[in-house]
């Protein structure tokens, strides 16, 4: 068996909390403790083997970016024992290893040489980093100016382009415009193809069910639960779901609106959906759902730009955030999905037989994804539909069919 590329065994993590700046002085010069300590990591132990990739997911607060400082050495841990093989390049928070009054183009050649890279060889990838960030008009400006989603981009770009062994992402993905999400998406998976190591960390729960072969739930500093990522996932969503305060779509949903707004202006928009309609299967829209009823949900796509391939997703939600199922076209034989040309109009629809809910106020959300199924050019709620007043008792209902028979 190989080597493992990353080992962890038994390591801690604690804080000194000071009541005032002051007791910080006093603890020196009296030598007696005026500090309380906070656990933020206890226990943690596991092991990666090479070419696998990790992910790391827990509430905020959880421990997950003290566990990323950790790894790659920017903490020192309170007590147990690590160990990397290999070299390391990290995106932890934003600009982290950037001097800011530096031109991007000097912060290349700084970074890289953090991360041990000889400068004959960076002044062989600095092209090839600047083409990649697509900052070519901003390189040699300090990177001060630069906004958050520059910053992502130069920083993604140097440490992927350096060729690590071990790649550390703590949630990089969320900043940047959907244009660059894909090639980092696409530089990912190459990472991944290329069987190097990733440890990924992130409030995207498909994102680490679709990039990780493993995944660690860290709660209160330790970790709950280990093992493959779909199993872990389920049972971390699970447990959210349970601790949900649902909020409405207007409540959750602003920022989701102002994206969908941004983008229905923006250059880089491949798709967009049109309109979506919730419909009995006579073609009549509905107001309410009914239990145990046929629904077909629909939504038409316009095409704007060429795409080589494309993903539909239909999901009923609880809220913006709370999926109860979901639907997509990712694994389903004999669909059309693409090519798809500027100017194409697409009708999308699903028959969802047999509608399971028996309670509740729901949402639908049509989405339109490339053919990963990781970054989506739109989504579209519909308005909150109830389940229509019914008999029974439990939150869902399920077709079945009775028989009784006396025996001879």
């Amino acid at each position: 068996m190989n080597t493992p590329r990353i080992t962890v065994n038994n390591l801690h993590k604690d804080f000194k909390i000071y009541d005032s700046p002051q007791d910080r002085l006093w603890e020196i010069i009296l030598r007696r403790q005026r500090h309380k300590l906070y656990h933020v990591l206890s226990d943690i132990s596991f092991a990666l083997p090479d070419g696998k990739s990790l992910g790391i997911i827990g509430n905020n607060g959880a421990g997950k970016s003290t566990l990323l400082k950790l790894l790659v050495g920017t903490l020192q841990p309170s007590s147990g024992t690590m160990q990397m093989t290999g070299q390391v390049a990290a995106l932890l928070e934003l600009g982290a290893g950037f001097h800011p009054e530096f031109t991007g183009r000097r912060n290349i050649y700084l970074n890289a040489a953090l991360l041990g890279v000889p400068d004959e060889n960076i002044a062989k990838l600095e092209q090839d980093i600047i083409k990649f960030s697509e900052l070519e008009y901003f390189i040699d400006r300090p990177v001060k100016t630069y906004s958050s989603g520059m910053y992502v981009r130069l920083a993604f770009s140097i440490a992927t382009m350096v060729n690590p062994d071990i790649l550390v992402i703590d949630e990089a993905l969320s900043v940047g415009d959907m244009a660059f999400q894909r090639k980092c998406v696409e530089r990912m998976n190459q990472f991944r193809a290329e069987q190097k190591t990733m440890v990924f960390c992130s409030h995207s729960m498909f994102h680490i069910q679709e990039l990780c072969d493993t995944a660690i739930w860290i709660d209160n500093g330790k970790i709950r639960e280990m093992g493959d990522s779909d199993k872990v996932v389920g049972h971390y969503e699970d447990f959210c779901n349970n601790k949900k305060s649902y909020n409405t779509i207007r409540d959750d949903l602003p920022k989701e609106l102002e994206q969908t707004e941004q983008k229905e202006g923006s250059t880089i928009q491949d798709c967009r959906i049109n309109w979506l309609s919730v419909k009995d299967v006579d073609g009549n829209t509905l107001e309410e759902f009914e239990a145990l009823a046929d629904v077909v949900l629909e939504m038409e796509v316009e095409v704007l730009n060429d795409v080589e391939q494309a993903t539909f997703g239909i999901a009923l939600m609880k809220s913006a955030e709370e999926p109860v199922a979901s639907f997509f076209t990712t694994d389903i034989e004999g669909l059309e999905k693409g090519p798809f040309h500027k100017g194409d109009k697409l009708n999308v629809s699903l028959l969802v037989k047999n509608f399971a809910m028996r309670v509740g106020e729901f949402y639908v959300l049509a989405g339109l994804a490339d053919e990963t199924g990781l970054l989506w050019y739109e989504t579209k709620f519909s308005k909150q539909l109830p389940v229509k007043a019914n008999k029974g008792v439990g939150p869902i209902a399920m077709a079945a069919d009775w028989q009784v028979s006396r025996q001879n």
